[in-house]
């Protein structure tokens, strides 16, 4: 009565069955006569349902129908202590991913990222935390369980082992390679109309003003410029649509070069040194395969002055793809590691912003990898993509991330205690308005885990091992 009156706790009417069967009466008796003592152990009695054992069974079923008058009153804390009372499960059917344990009650986590109304996601955590690692744990699940292609911004190096084992298409990008992509690369679906050229046009006004190094942009006469010129580089192509015809960024620099206004020029001389000097890697046609399922772009070994070009071209290369799926109905997921690397330049910052915003109408799936939250605050522009994300696999945070999501996110201490000083692979699941906290630990004797793993000394027995084979 204390408790009722004075600690605003309820009563509830609670009736326990404990259900018990073997295959023969003496196991029978047995099992009732061990459980029997279990109970006592703790001070509870047990009654056994003596001509009420169909009742007992109807009523262990999960048809929600109590047939036995056996009642327990208890208080809400006491209530409290049965499992489905004290923790959310994220169990789904049909095509989820496997994201891990529930640290609460041990049960699976099992989730569909497309059921979402908006399935964009982030990975948020300290270095040493298990970001890579979930990235490729869920792009393996993906592989297996859904037929989505996949494809992978890896500007560490660190994926093309694993995606070389499950037979992808791995792109090596620097200036000494032989694998070549196409910034110039268009397909007929690239825009919601009929005009695929207006949104390409965005992209290579984009190009241009990294290639510039403009501060405010580049000015309205040199946009004009290359707007002009874009459709009499690709008027071949569109003619005649076979990849022979397929411009590249030599012939936007001779186009540019033919016309008379001094912008031209001075837009044509910034590209020339990406056209026929040291850092002409970009001017080729694509000659990788890239209707693979499951395709990575290595930009590790770019230079500092081509990382970001190559950012922007391998985002523009996601968005050929996400627009050929959609004519099929096929969803594409896009990984993008040390996604900060992107949020630091105002036209790659920009691009991704709308890959957030547009992806899910053309069935894309964006995944954002990295360290700190204050990468998706720093401008008001870039918050669109933490607010536009649904889901968010966040394991250990820094003290001054956590402050910033507790406020964000609000997050309740008790759930903020996950995401601190956490070991690997243990934080915090955000799906839509549901909050759960995850332990996720991979069998290190697999060799799956070799293939994801980014620890250098485990990475080294690995090659030990097949040495000694």
């Amino acid at each position: 009565m204390e408790d009722l009156q004075s600690r605003n706790e309820r009563m509830f009417l609670l009736t326990v069955l404990f259900l018990n069967t073997a295959e023969t009466r003496q196991e029978l008796d047995n099992a009732v006569f061990q459980a029997a003592g279990i109970a006592q152990k703790y001070n509870c009695s047990l009654r056994r349902l003596d001509y009420m054992q169909e009742q007992g069974l109807m009523s262990s079923l999960p048809l929600g129908v109590n047939q036995i008058p056996v009642k327990r009153a208890l208080t809400t804390t006491s209530t409290a202590i049965f499992v489905p009372f004290t923790t959310q499960e994220l169990f789904m059917g049909g095509e989820s991913l496997y994201y891990g344990l529930n640290a609460l009650s041990n049960n699976m986590i099992m989730v569909d990222r497309k059921k979402l109304k908006n399935p964009n996601g982030l990975i948020l955590g300290t270095p040493g935390s298990g970001k890579s690692f979930a990235a490729k744990r869920e792009i393996t699940n993906a592989f297996f369980v859904t037929q989505d292609d996949i494809i992978i911004g890896d500007p560490e190096g660190e994926y093309y082992p694993l995606v070389h084992e499950l037979g992808g298409q791995v792109v090596h990008i620097s200036a000494s390679s032989r694998d070549y992509i196409n910034p110039m690369d268009i397909n007929m679906d690239y825009s919601d109309d009929d005009n695929p050229l207006g949104v390409k046009s965005d992209f290579i006004l984009s190009l241009c003003e990294l290639i510039m190094g403009a501060r405010n942009g580049i000015e309205a006469e040199e946009k004009s410029v290359i707007d002009r010129c874009l459709p009499i580089v690709y008027q071949k192509y569109f003619e005649n649509p076979v990849s022979e015809n397929m411009p590249v960024l030599g012939d936007l620099y001779e186009c540019l070069r033919k016309q008379k206004e001094v912008q031209a020029q001075r837009i044509a001389t910034a590209l020339e040194i990406y056209v026929n000097g040291s850092l002409k890697v970009f001017n080729h046609r694509t000659n990788v395969e890239l209707e693979n399922r499951i395709i990575c772009f290595d930009i590790k070994d770019l230079g500092k002055q081509l990382k970001k070009l190559g950012m922007l071209i391998v985002q523009d290369q996601v968005w050929n793809r996400v627009t050929v799926n959609r004519a099929e109905r096929k969803s594409t997921r896009y990984y993008i590691d040390e996604f900060h690397l992107l949020l630091k330049e105002e036209q790659t910052a920009a691009y991704s912003v709308e890959i957030w915003k547009r992806f899910r109408k053309w069935g894309g799936i964006p995944t954002g990898i990295t360290q700190n939250i204050k990468d998706l605050l720093a401008s008001r522009e870039i918050e669109n993509i933490f607010e536009n994300s649904d889901f968010i696999y966040m394991l250990n945070q820094a003290s001054g991330d956590r402050q910033i999501l507790a406020k964000q996110l609000n997050i309740s201490p008790h759930q903020l205690s996950y995401v601190t000083n956490s070991g690997e692979g243990e934080g915090l699941i955000f799906y839509g308005n549901t909050i759960i906290p995850f332990k996720d630990k991979f069998d290190k004797s697999l060799r799956l885990y070799k293939l994801m793993t980014t620890k250098l000394s485990e990475k080294g027995q690995e090659s030990h091992a097949e040495a000694e084979i």
